[in-house]
C-alpha cells in the first residue's frame, strides 16, 4: 500500500487579512493593503480585521486602544471597503481567534516558531524581555487565517513566512486528527503595485509606522502640504531617471518614488519610465507631489469624516463582529469535536 497525497480543500475560496492598530497608516498600507482589500471584496468572500489582539504583543496604551481600532475602520471604509460586501471586524470582538491559537500551540512545534524571523528582528539581542504573545503570535495569525478556513491571505513580503507556517500548522492538524482537507493550505498574495513600499529616507529600509521620521513616510491623514513637502525632501540620487527597468535597479530611492508613482497612477514602472526618462527629479517630484495629493488627499478627507461619528464606526464594526462570530462557529465547534473536547 503506498501513501496517498492528502485531498485537496474543496471548500469556497475566501480572503482574509488585517492590520494592528498600533500607529498611524501611511503610504505603504494604502497601497500594499487598503487597495488590494479593496479590490478583492468584489471578487471573493472577504474578511478583513483590526488585528488588536496581535498590537498588545508590545505595550499598547490601553486609554487610546479603542480609538485606532476605530482609526484603522475609518482607514479601511476610506479607502473603499463596503461593510455591506466585506465582513469588516475586531479581532478581539471573536473570541474563537483565542480559542483556535491555544489548540493551534499545541500542534504548532517549537523548532518551528524558532525559525520565524520577524521575532528575531524585532526583539532583537534581548529576546528574553520580550512578550510570550510576541514569540507565539505568528500561531495566532494562523487561527486568524484558519478559523474562517480562508484560502488566500494579502500580506506583505515580511509575512510570507508566516503564511507557511500555517500551512504547516493546517497540515499537521489535519494529518494527526486524522481529517484530510478539513483546513486549506492558504495561500499568500504579495505580488502586484505596492507590494513594498520603502522609507522616503532610506530606500534599502521599508516605510514604517514606527520609524522615528516622519520624514520616512506620508500618512494617509497629512494634509496636502505634508505629502508635498514629503516628497519633495525624500532622498534622491543625482543621476536623471533612466529608460530601462534594468538602470534602475541599483538606485533604490529613484526605484522607490517611481514605484509609488506607478502604484499611485495603476501604471507598471516601465510605463513610468518612459514618461520620465531622461529628466531629473526636479522635475519628477513635483508630478508625483501632485498625483500623490489627488490620491490621497480625498482618503484622507474621508477618514476624518468617518472618524468625526464613532458611534457610525462602532455599529459596523459590531455588525461585522456578529457575522465574523456566525462565520467562526462552526470552524471551531467541528476542532472541538476533531480534538475530542468534552461536550463537543
Amino acid at each position: 500500500m503506498t501513501d496517498q497525497a492528502p485531498a485537496p480543500y474543496a471548500g469556497p475560496e475566501r480572503v482574509l487579512s488585517g492590520v494592528q492598530p498600533s500607529g498611524a497608516l501611511h503610504l505603504g498600507n494604502y497601497l500594499g493593503a487598503l487597495v488590494k482589500f479593496t479590490r478583492l471584496q468584489h471578487e471573493i468572500d472577504t474578511f478583513i480585521f483590526v488585528a488588536d489582539m496581535h498590537a498588545i504583543t508590545v505595550w499598547q496604551d490601553p486609554a487610546q486602544l479603542a480609538s485606532q481600532v476605530r482609526e484603522i475602520t475609518a482607514a479601511y471604509l476610506a479607502a473603499g471597503l463596503n461593510p455591506k460586501v466585506a465582513t469588516i471586524f475586531p479581532q478581539s470582538a471573536v473570541a474563537a481567534h483565542a480559542e483556535l491559537a491555544w489548540i493551534f500551540n499545541c500542534v504548532a512545534r517549537l523548532g518551528w516558531l524558532d525559525r520565524m524571523t520577524q521575532f528575531k528582528d524585532k526583539a532583537g539581542k534581548h529576546k528574553e524581555r520580550e512578550s510570550v504573545g510576541l514569540y507565539t503570535y505568528p500561531v495566532l495569525q494562523a487561527a486568524d487565517i484558519l478559523l474562517y478556513k480562508a484560502t488566500h491571505v494579502p500580506v506583505g513580503e515580511d509575512q510570507k513566512q508566516h503564511v507557511e507556517l500555517t500551512r504547516d500548522i493546517a497540515g499537521k492538524f489535519n494529518h494527526d486528527f486524522d481529517a484530510p482537507a478539513f483546513f486549506p493550505l492558504p495561500e499568500p498574495m504579495i505580488e502586484g503595485p505596492g507590494a513594498r513600499i520603502m522609507s522616503l529616507r532610506d530606500g534599502s529600509a521599508k516605510m514604517s509606522k514606527s520609524d522615528p521620521s516622519d520624514y520616512s513616510r506620508i500618512n494617509l491623514m497629512d494634509d496636502a502640504d505634508a505629502i508635498a513637502q514629503k516628497i519633495r525632501k525624500a532622498r534622491t540620487d543625482p543621476e536623471p531617471l533612466p529608460e530601462t527597468l534594468d538602470e534602475l535597479k541599483d538606485r533604490p530611492e529613484a526605484m522607490n518614488l517611481v514605484g509609488i508613482y506607478a502604484a499611485l497612477d495603476g501604471r507598471s514602472n516601465a510605463e513610468v519610465l518612459a514618461e520620465f526618462a531622461g529628466q531629473g527629479f526636479g522635475a519628477f517630484k513635483p508630478k508625483l507631489a501632485d498625483l500623490a495629493v489627488a490620491k490621497l488627499g480625498p482618503v484622507g478627507e474621508a477618514m476624518r469624516d468617518y472618524m468625526s461619528d464613532p458611534g457610525e464606526i462602532d455599529s459596523i464594526l459590531a455588525a461585522g463582529a456578529e457575522r465574523a462570530r456566525s462565520a467562526a462557529a462552526p470552524t471551531l465547534a467541528q476542532v472541538k469535536k476533531l480534538v475530542g473536547f468534552w461536550g463537543a
